[in-house]
């Protein structure tokens, strides 16, 4: 009978904990954190609001945490509050709201809310500089011109090379001479001192044989 007893109570001991289990789960529910609007794209000077609420929570006396990185992957830094940057509260939670008054470039980034350890997911706030036309036209006007002047600069100095090359071609055509055509046959030239009696003398060798010498 001891036996019985001890088995039924190690049931109803079981059946307790599983029932249990649910209802201290569901106490301690897990905290998620929304953040409003998720992105901004505004000029410099301009004003921003992001808006953190958290849900699932037990606590309404919770206070926020914010946190500055130039990507969402990057470095977070907590951010403190001064003359252009305040925090407002929403029902009893403290630093609900993220204020940011006259947005500069160095604004940009992404605003993190933390609650209780816990991240949201992050707004990112992009700030660009407003457009001046003038200034964009006469930069534009500034840019054609340097790209002319690169362009005469480079013929002028195509123009010098050519014509520099074309110079000293001609001044060595200049210092080339042409060598005399009388020096050539100069070693050939038969004295004319004497050639008389030289010739004389040839043309008597050079009678056939069996002619008559005139001595004969």
């Amino acid at each position: 009978m001891s036996l019985l007893t001890a088995t039924v109570c190690w049931l109803l001991a079981g059946f307790c904990g599983l029932t249990l289990l649910p209802v201290t789960d569901a106490a301690t529910p897990v905290l998620q954190i929304i953040q409003k609007p998720r992105f901004y794209g505004v000029m410099t000077g301009k004003k921003v609001a992001i808006y953190c609420k958290a849900y699932n929570q037990t606590n309404l006396h919770w206070s926020a945490r914010w946190h500055k990185a130039s990507k969402y992957d990057s470095e977070k830094m907590p951010i403190q509050p001064g003359e252009r940057i305040k925090f407002r509260h929403i029902n009893k939670m403290q630093n609900s709201i993220l204020i940011i008054s006259d947005l500069r470039r160095g604004d940009q980034g992404v605003y993190f809310c933390e609650i209780n350890k816990v991240s949201g997911p992050g707004t990112e706030v992009q700030v660009a500089s407003p457009v001046n036309l003038p200034n964009v036209l006469y930069r534009s006007q500034v840019k054609d011109g340097l790209i002319i002047l690169q362009a005469l600069l480079l013929a002028m100095f195509i123009a010098a090379f050519i014509f520099r090359k074309k110079t000293l071609a001609l001044k060595q055509d200049d210092i080339y001479e042409e060598p005399e055509v009388d020096h050539i046959y100069e070693g050939l030239a038969i004295e004319t001192c004497g050639g008389g009696d030289l010739y004389e003398e040839i043309s008597v060798y050079a009678q056939p044989e069996g002619a008559e010498a005139p001595w004969e």
